[in-house]
């Protein structure tokens, strides 16, 4: 993936990056919300033209916290790159899994997560209001068409219950 597709965002960005949150997600992230994420150690975020993914990575786990891509810029490529390159990096500092969270009626994301061997591991009910969220869990490195059979293979500990993010 070439610099000009792919960048890692930063407080230059922050208006744009929550714009684009603001044309996905009913209660989008404001800037002071981004730069607080930012601050925190081993968050990222990472741009590219039109979207954006802000992840988080602590030990040998990353959490995509959220990936936004504006309508106009859909369908294009960009949320595929956004996650490889992100689960690359989270990969390149240590992280040998990567998790999110993404609502049952997303049909879209999810299919996208599944391209890249993200899998179920669990739900959390009515975490976004009305509507449940999935749990899904990829290992890394992730392949481009996904590993889902390295994925499906679940750790021994419960993960937690205390998720903060889309």
């Amino acid at each position: 993936m070439s610099d000009a597709l792919f960048r890692i965002a930063d407080e230059s960005d922050l208006s744009e990056i929550a714009r684009i949150h603001a044309s996905c997600f009913d209660h989008g992230w404001d800037e002071g919300v981004l730069r607080d994420f930012l601050k925190t150690p081993g968050t990222l975020a990472f741009a590219t033209s039109g979207g954006f993914i802000l992840l988080r990575v602590a030990a040998d786990e990353a959490e995509i916290l959220t990936l936004a891509v504006a309508p106009h810029a859909r369908r294009k490529g960009a949320g595929g790159a956004l996650v490889s390159g992100a689960a690359a990096r989270a990969h390149a500092l240590g992280a040998q899994r990567m998790f999110l969270e993404v609502a049952t009626s997303n049909a879209a994301a999810r299919a996208l997560y599944g391209q890249f061997g993200f899998a179920e591991v669990g739900l959390r009910k009515g975490y976004y209001g009305e509507d449940d969220a999935l749990i899904l869990r990829a290992n890394l490195p992730i392949a481009p068409l996904g590993n889902r059979e390295a994925s499906t293979t679940v750790a021994a500990e419960p993960r937690g219950s205390d998720r903060d993010a889309d």
